[in-house]
Order: C-alpha cells, then structure tokens, then sequence
C-alpha cells in the first residue's frame, strides 16, 4: 500500500509537564551559577515524594551539568516511567506553533538541544520522551509540525527505530527523519560524503580495544584494518562527546598509554590531517544548515589541533575574535561561496532539515569535515560585551530555525485541506 493511503495516527490535546528546561539552566551553568542550591532543594523534593515530574526531569539535568552523569540519568530513567511528555517555557501566551520534538532517553548530549532555538521565539515546544519500554502516546500530543531530535548514537537506535515504524502514518509534517539521522555516526557519514569533489573526510573505523591492543604491539595490523591508516592515527571513544577520550597517537607506545588510562571497550579510529594554516595556527568551523541554506555558527583557532571552542581562547584573543567576527559578516560571500557547490552536495547527501557540520580547510582549499551532526549547541550564551558580533548571528539562525517551521507547518496545513 502506498503511504499516502495509510490512516494518520490520531492527536489530542497534551497533557505536558512543565520544567526549567535545558536553556535556563545551562546559561546559569555557563555564567557560574551555583547550581547546588537548587540540587539540594529539588533532590529533597524528590526523595519525600513532593517533586513532580517536570522538576524531575530538571533535577537530571542539573546532576548532569554538576559532572554527575550516572545520577542524572537514573533520575530520568525514574522520571520518564511515569511522564514522557515535557513543556519547555514559552515567551508568548498564545503561541505561533505548536512543535513536538522526539528525544531519546540519554545524556543531555545527544539530543538536539532545540530550546536553545526557540527559546525567544513565541514558538510552543514539547518534548516526548520515546523509550522502547512504552509505545508511543495514543493518540498523539497535538501539535503543527514534528522534529526528531535523538541522535545516530547507540543509546538512540531503540527511539530511532521506534518513530521510524510510525512516520508513514504521522499526522503532521516531520522532520529530520531518523532514517536519515541514522547515516551520521562517524563510521557510517565518511561512507555517505567521501566521493564529493572537494571534500575530505578520512575514514572513520570503528575498532575494538582488543583490536588496537594489537596495533600497539604492530603497527602493521593498521593496514589490515584501512588501507589508508598508518601512524599517526586519531582515536577516540565510541559514542563520546566534546572531545572526551579523543587523541592524536603517533605510535605503538603512545597507544599503550592512551589505553592503559581509558576503560572502554570500542573507539573510532582514523587518519590525522594537519589542517593548520601557513601561520601554523588551526582554524575549525561550525556551519548550521537551516532547510537546506549554510549560516556560520563559530570559527575556533588554536595552537592545538583538537579544538572546541572552549579550549581555544577567543575569550582572552581580541585578534581572534575579530578574525571570528569577520567569518560571521563575510560567510555568505567568502566561505559558503568558496564551498557553495560542496555544500550544496552535502545538504542533499545528508538530507535533514536541521543539522551542523564541524570543519576546516585544507591546504589545497578543500572542505574538511569532521563530523557532521544534529545535537552539536547553538546558542547565544556567550557575554554581548566579549562578543557583540555573535548575538545578532545566532538570532538570524533561530529566526530561521523557526520559519522553516512555520513553513513546513503551514505547507503540511495545506496539504491537508
């Protein structure tokens, strides 16, 4: 049967819990706010049955901004037993939009942390929560427009497969579908995006820590694993975030090293590609890519190869920032025109509607990506008195975040008439 003929699924009207949410108490985080106060309030509100489930679900989050992840998510494994639907707070009484956003049950990671989109929007925004323990709420939260946002990671796959066994018959448009969300762990995007012309991205392998055990003893066994590895190689951790675990290793002594200091049990490995530039500085950029168009998130330049951009120093660089501040004013004539037809190649490749890619430029000029995601932070913490050009770049992203949504709402509206 052709999908078009399949029975929507039915919507109703929510019953949400209200929280603080990931916005607010990640910038109070961010700014150096004590978050123990309100841990000791919440978790003892908690432990004599008083919380409620909105308070929850911002409980496991503050465990894991204090460092605590285990606790954190058991607290959101408990949580989520009992409500799997969450209101994030709305600047409007009477929303535009109404947005569902379908998260897996994992880390405050590998979520796209979307509140930070629509945080000033006016824009209405409810998470559910899709865990294979329950199926999915029947019928649905009534809202205008759908967005996945688990991630292609392994605590993910279950929500994953789950929604993508009902996206046929979903009543409302969605977006970033997990059949394309699945095609951007690193083991798998290099595969979707290594023959464009001017582009690289090294293979990406996943290995076992048995597997580099031996390559620590041989460095010959790296051929058998990739044609093109050799040392030196970077390694990090399945499934790991903002460069934990990750590691330039030059040789078979260094590797024994890396592993006698990390417990687990798969890594990604792969070639190392010197990007820095001629003043031996490397520069790494985030682009966001909003229905199908580039916009400059942030630029990092280090000394260092493995750069995010809290490890760079542009706070205390005012050469850096300006170097930053004039990628931001001059990306659509400069480095989206430099790449325009790369870009273009992986926006259609890659096939969501909201993703980022990190990267830099080779030598030659050509696009080094890094990775390429859906749960990478954009927002616009950062101090206006440090960074006055970044406020007006961020809102200009969720500015049009939250049209693309209004858009693909009133087309699915259309459709529907």
């Amino acid at each position: 049967m052709h999908p078009e003929f399949y029975e929507p699924l039915a919507v109703a009207e929510p019953e949400c819990a209200d929280r603080i949410g990931m916005a607010k108490l990640a910038k109070l985080a961010f700014d150096g706010g004590d978050l123990r106060p309100m841990w000791r309030d919440l978790i003892a509100r908690l432990i004599d049955g008083t919380a409620d489930a909105g308070e929850g679900l911002d409980l496991s989050l503050i465990a894991q901004l204090l460092g605590d992840k285990q606790t954190g998510l058991a607290i959101q494994q408990d949580v989520l037993k009992s409500q799997r639907l969450f209101r994030s707070p709305c600047v409007a009484k009477q929303p535009r939009l109404r947005v569902l956003a379908l998260a897996a049950a994992t880390d405050m990671g590998s979520n796209t942390p979307i509140e930070f989109l629509l945080e000033q929007s006016g824009i209405d925004l409810m998470i559910l929560y899709v865990i294979p323990e329950f199926e999915l709420p029947v019928p649905l939260p009534d809202h205008d427009v759908a967005i996945v946002i688990a991630s292609d990671s392994e605590d993910c796959r279950a929500a994953l497969d789950q929604i993508d066994r009902a996206a046929v018959r979903w009543p409302r448009p969605l977006l970033n579908i997990p059949r394309q969300v699945c095609n951007l762990d690193r083991d798998k995007l290099y595969r979707l995006l290594a023959d464009i012309e001017g582009l690289v991205i090294p293979a990406t392998i996943a290995v076992a820590r048995g597997q580099l055990q031996e390559v620590s003893r041989s460095a010959g066994v790296l051929a058998g694993i990739a044609t093109e590895l050799a040392f030196p190689i970077v390694v990090r951790p399945r499934g790991s975030h903002a460069g934990v675990g990750l590691a330039k290793i030059d040789d078979g002594a260094a590797l024994q090293r890396y592993l006698s200091e990390r417990q687990e049990q798969e890594f990604f490995i792969s070639r190392f590609v010197d990007y820095s530039d001629e003043d031996g500085l490397f520069r790494k950029y985030r682009v966001v890519f909003v229905d199908g168009r580039a916009y400059a998130c942030h630029m990092a330049i280090a000394e260092r190869w493995d750069i995010w951009y809290l490890n760079a120093g542009m706070t205390a660089s005012a050469s850096k920032r300006l170097e930053e501040e004039t990628f931001m004013h001059t990306f659509d004539i400069g480095f989206a025109r430099r790449h325009q037809t790369v870009l273009a190649a992986l926006v259609e490749r890659v096939g969501l509607e909201y993703f980022m890619i990190d990267c830099a430029e080779t030598a030659d000029g050509s696009l080094l990506i890094f990775e390429a995601d859906n749960t990478a932070v954009v927002h616009n913490m950062d101090p206006p008195s440090v960074f006055p050009y970044k406020s007006p770049q961020m809102h200009k992203i969720f500015d049009a975040f939250a049209a693309m949504l209004e858009r693909r709402a009133r087309c699915g509206r259309e459709r529907a008439a």
